[in-house]
């Protein structure tokens, strides 16, 4: 009978897998580094020097804020956009567990082949 780690992922009541998804497409994975930089952004400030159009990092940040990735807030006729870590830290923890959920499992598979070998 195999033993199994009790740890499970963080259950912040997010969707990770969003969050994946969200991180998973070039456009948004560049959009959370600029974001990640600091400050707060407008779109005009995030489609500035670069080919893609205000409404296409619109629906990128929609999607990204749907994940809990970046916040929105109105100053004004405008919305600034900034980072949020939170979604990411929940993910990396999720992922810390993961990984040591495979540790443990390879180290059973070496323990069990070791036994078988010798």
């Amino acid at each position: 009978m195999s033993s199994r780690s009790d740890a499970a992922p963080p259950a912040g009541g997010r969707d990770l897998a969003s969050v994946f998804f969200a991180l998973g497409d070039k456009t948004r994975l560049q959009l959370v580094a600029v974001l990640c930089a600091g400050g707060m952004f407008s779109i005009a400030q995030l489609t500035a020097n670069t080919a893609l159009t205000r409404q296409a990092v619109t629906k990128h940040l929609r999607l990204l804020a749907d994940a809990g990735v970046v916040d929105d807030v109105k100053v004004g006729r405008e919305r600034l956009w900034q980072f949020n870590p939170s979604a990411i830290d929940e993910a990396r923890r999720s992922l810390e567990i993961i990984g040591g959920q495979w540790e443990q499992a390879l180290g059973r598979l070496k323990a069990s082949l070791e036994w078988d070998g010798a």
